[in-house]
């Protein structure tokens, strides 16, 4: 499965908090971050909302078709000599990353060892479903301080619901194992949930399995949301006369017609799970657990950064790589037209830091609709992902996220003990 859409956050978010900055300028000329997709699309899984497994038709990519050594190598020296923080965090993703085999992220680390300098320090985070974690791969990740980010959306009945194996039958059982042997092994994790339209209606069911059974101190809550042709339009490349108004029957999925498919979470019901498990978190684990989306709004709200790429005002410094080193704009938009070349024609640094990135990273605030710029969250939200910008505004104007309305009813009802933790914090 892949469904990771943002930067990575805390632990990782210190080293990345200038995901807030425009991509370009003296202060992060040379701060970037790359996901690399060792085994392009593939996977071990079939999940029914994934939207990455298609990437194997669409850049035509070849069955078993792998990062070869010399990329590997190639990318790991550039994505090191780019940077000029103290920092380098990599990310490993996929599809499913497992499937390179150990020995692959042994020469990960020889190769990280090679190429760094003297007081640069190397973090590694791998995004796996979990179901190929054993013992030998625990004390791998143990060994050398992986951070493991375990997508799991929830109770069995829910996480089984779309994450299912190539031959349709669940996983949660197999998931459950890679995380017992994640808590044998002391390895650092955090967990992924999709907010599809299925959990969406479960959030304190989710939010308690994830932080009671699950034992994560750390989640990401990411909202299920692809358009209907996302299989072969990119964003922003959608037909314009057949965006419906925020809030109409196309605006939500179920609809015959509706402009996203039918497993992506409703907006007023993601306004619903983000309220309620909100709530519960302040109730329960202030302090204790953090939550993606709430701690990036209570740094918002003391006017600090956004944690998150897609909250910032900004976006462009979160690049995607693809196994054979061809390099994409995003995770979200790994399409033809957004590839920006690959690191054997251009150094990793020189396409990151490009007019066409910077017009892409620029282009997030530049394009949004009135409605959105008179909006009294606007601070905190900056019309979150633009991949998401599938409606209308009420007056008829294109760009608005998809999201619009359960984003709105969030910030509402949370705002006040946002800002009441603020004051907190504040004071000291």
């Amino acid at each position: 499965m892949k469904h990771s859409t943002t930067i990575p956050l805390t632990p990782l978010a210190t080293s990345l908090g200038d995901v807030d900055a425009p991509p370009s300028g003296p202060r992060f000329k040379r701060r970037f971050h790359v996901m690399a997709k060792p085994t392009g699309s593939a996977c071990n899984l079939d999940c029914k909302y994934c939207f990455y497994l298609h990437k194997e038709q669409l850049l035509e990519q070849r069955r078993g078709d792998f990062m070869n050594d010399s990329t590997l190598e190639t990318f790991v020296r550039q994505y090191i000599e780019g940077q000029d923080g103290e920092q380098i965090v990599f990310s490993w993703q996929g599809g499913e990353p497992t499937l390179m085999g150990l020995d692959f992220f042994r020469k990960v680390v020889r190769l990280q060892e090679k190429y760094k300098s003297a007081g640069q320090r190397i973090e590694n985070n791998l995004q796996t479903n979990g179901t190929a974690l054993d013992d030998a791969w625990c004390a791998f990740l143990k060994q050398h301080d992986f951070l493991v980010g375990l997508s799991i959306d929830g109770p069995r009945e829910l996480h089984d619901a779309y994450r299912v194996s190539r031959s349709g039958k669940p996983t949660f059982d197999r998931v459950m194992r890679g995380l017992e042997c994640i808590h044998r092994h002391g390895v650092a994790f955090n967990a992924l949930a999709v907010i599809n339209r299925l959990n969406a209606r479960r959030p304190i069911d989710v939010y308690r399995f994830l932080t009671r059974e699950v034992g994560a101190t750390y989640l990401q809550f990411n909202p299920c949301v692809e358009a209907r042709t996302f299989k072969q339009v990119a964003p922003q490349f959608w037909d314009e006369a057949s965006i419906p108004v925020v809030g109409t029957e196309r605006a939500k999925p179920g609809a015959a017609d509706s402009v996203v498919t039918d497993w992506s979470v409703d907006p007023d019901d993601w306004g619903y799970f983000l309220s309620r498990t909100f709530d519960e978190w302040h109730r329960e684990d202030l302090g204790r657990v953090l939550v993606n989306l709430f701690e990036t709004a209570v740094a918002q709200t003391m006017g600090m950064p956004s944690q998150l790429c897609i909250t910032a005002p900004f976006c462009g410094k979160g690049l995607a790589m693809e196994h054979d080193g061809r390099v994409y704009s995003c995770d979200h938009y790994v399409y033809p037209e957004y590839e920006l070349g690959d690191i054997f024609s251009h150094p990793l640094h020189h396409v990151a830091f490009s007019e066409r990135q910077k017009a892409f990273g620029f282009g997030k605030k530049d394009t949004l609709p009135k409605y959105c710029l008179q909006c009294p969250h606007l601070n905190l939200c900056w019309g979150e992902c633009p991949k998401n910008r599938l409606v209308r505004a009420p007056d008829g104007e294109p760009g608005l996220n998809y999201l619009c309305p359960g984003i709105r009813q969030f910030h509402s009802h949370a705002g006040p003990r946002l800002r009441q933790i603020a004051r907190s914090l504040h004071a000291g």
